[in-house]
């Protein structure tokens, strides 16, 4: 563990909607941070506050007033389009970003646009932005000017996945199956008619089906194919949490504690993922409000079918938490710094 002492000055884009407010949350109990946010919309409404309340100092989030106030790195928890505007004048301005959009997370501009629909504005920055899932890529994160958070969906089934596929412990030709569900804060704080209170409570849905934008990070960072893997999202009619049910098969596996042992050896020293044993499975009461992703397994070995589930909460392990532990590794801070 380091020792480093130094005070930052941290800003927070984006930090009225719901990863925005998890980030305050999480920065304002860094004993290493002062927290500034960052105006992009003067249109946006104030939440109410009780007397006495002191906020962070907030100033626009214009280049010149993250120069003139020193910030050493900006979180934007914004739309992809808005960090892609956003990043290079404040990356120019010598200051580092993590974004946890969608805007840096795929490596090339060609899969992007068919991914978000949309043509991407800055191509030049996907090859230099790190992604950021400490669990693989923790070297490639220290000192980074500029890092991806990964999705929400994503982060909980490559946990899940790339262990056992890095084994070659997967029967590939026989695909893979992620089940996944999410409380409603996924689909941000931006009033839509398919998140109302009337059309979510005591409901159940499906969505994004095979067009996902979360699919190709699953596939980017798990080695998988698009004939490989099968996503499905579902809304839960609950407030935060990640539910993902994984179903895939195994090839030259004996018994269920071998599988143990390969997800053991991939996260012996990981302080955010937690592994139950065979036959036991996490639920999302174990993870909310926390930055750990708990993993667990059903095996058959007649059949060598695996049940997986991987649950995380997606405003913190999918969102807010992993950006700060991507902070505390590109600013030297010890990773689990305010997240424990």
């Amino acid at each position: 563990m380091n020792n480093n002492s130094k005070r930052h000055r941290v800003g927070v884009v984006g930090f009225r909607g719901y990863s925005g407010i998890e980030l305050v949350r999480l920065l304002t109990r860094h004993p290493h941070v002062d927290l500034f946010l960052l105006e992009h919309r003067s249109d946006s409404e104030q939440r109410p506050q009780p007397l006495g309340h002191q906020p962070p100092t907030t100033i626009a989030a214009t280049v010149e007033a993250i120069k003139q106030e020193a910030i050493d790195l900006v979180f934007l928890a914004t739309p992809p389009e808005v960090s892609i505007e956003l990043t290079p004048g404040i990356l120019e301005a010598g200051t580092k970003v993590i974004d946890l959009s969608g805007a840096f997370r795929l490596r090339d501009a060609e899969t992007y646009s068919r991914w978000y629909k949309e043509r991407h504005t800055a191509p030049s920055l996907l090859a230099e932005a790190r992604y950021g899932l400490p669990e693989f890529y923790r070297d490639k994160i220290r000192g980074a000017r500029l890092v991806s958070n990964p999705g929400c969906y994503p982060t909980a089934a490559n946990l899940a996945i790339r262990p056992l596929v890095n084994a070659q412990a997967v029967d590939r030709a026989r695909g893979i199956v992620c089940d996944a569900k999410s409380g409603v804060s996924g689909a941000g704080r931006k009033p839509s008619l398919k998140t109302s209170f009337c059309e979510v409570t005591e409901n159940f849905s499906a969505y994004g089906f095979l067009e996902h934008r979360h699919v190709p990070e699953v596939l980017q960072n798990s080695g998988l194919g698009e004939r490989e893997f099968t996503f499905t999202a579902q809304l839960l009619p609950i407030e935060r949490g990640i539910l993902e049910t994984i179903y895939l098969r195994t090839e030259r596996i004996e018994k269920a504690v071998d599988l143990l042992a390969l997800y053991e050896e991939t996260y012996a020293n990981e302080p955010f993922v937690r592994l139950y044993a065979p036959g036991k499975i996490p639920d999302l009461r174990a993870v909310q409000h926390t930055n750990f992703c708990d993993i667990g397994f059903v095996f058959d070995v007649a059949s060598q079918r695996v049940t997986i589930v991987a649950a995380i909460d997606n405003l913190v392990k999918g969102a807010a938490g992993q950006a700060v532990q991507n902070m505390n590794l590109v600013l030297d801070y010890p990773e689990t710094e305010a997240l424990l």
